[in-house]
């Protein structure tokens, strides 16, 4: 299947067996040792907040417009052809303790850094509009081989994201993030208690 981006290039979809098999041979095997891959960890914390009514928070779907379909049979459709309609915004949002939630999942193998090049300009847009309007944004950052995970507040990414032309920095220092971040120690059940972070910001912001 074809896809095509907003910028007019185009890619052929496999149905993900492509990109699946490149991030086997990349990425770790184990996330914090039960084979789990960042964004399913997070996915399965989601569903495990939702089923104890604790928040609503689901990942946005992908908008694609659907422009070629095959039938090779009357009980099945293939489809060969798609776009990209718009620019994706940030992975996940929902509600939790009557606060609009809104936040990014990124991971790095850099073990200093996290490099700005895993942001992209229509998230930072989207991010200030969220702020804005009084939502809570934030970013996860995984460190796949420190096995780390951080809470990072949107308004710390954006200020840095902003200086990298006029200081030729490239990525936030993990020194950076261990001062301004939250560490988030991965357990069982939820795999990424993402959620104990934001109880922690929130705090540090009431006590302001």
């Amino acid at each position: 299947m074809v896809i095509r981006y907003p910028n007019g290039q185009s890619s052929t979809y496999d149905g993900g067996k492509k990109q699946k098999m490149q991030e086997k041979a990349i990425r770790p095997k184990t996330f914090a040792n039960r084979g789990m891959r960042f964004e399913e960890a997070i996915n399965e914390s989601n569903l495990y907040y939702l089923n104890r009514q604790i928040a609503v928070i689901h990942k946005k779907p992908t908008p694609i417009q659907i422009v070629k379909v095959d039938y090779p049979r009357r009980s099945a459709a293939v489809i060969k052809e798609a776009y990209f309609r718009e620019a994706s915004t940030t992975d996940y949002n929902g509600v939790y303790r009557g606060h609009y939630l809104d936040f990014e999942a990124k991971e790095t193998q850099n073990k200093t850094s996290f490099p700005f090049k895993n942001f992209h300009l229509h998230q930072i847009k989207h991010m200030e509009n969220c702020l804005e309007q009084k939502g809570l944004c934030f970013v996860l950052l995984w460190f796949s081989s420190l096995q780390r995970c951080f809470f990072l507040d949107s308004r710390s990414l954006i200020e840095k994201w902003y200086l990298q032309d006029s200081t030729g920095k490239k990525s936030l220092p993990l020194s950076y993030i261990e001062r301004v971040g939250i560490e988030i120690n991965p357990k069982i059940a939820p795999r990424i208690p993402y959620l104990e972070a934001v109880d922690s910001f929130l705090t540090i912001k009431e006590n302001e």
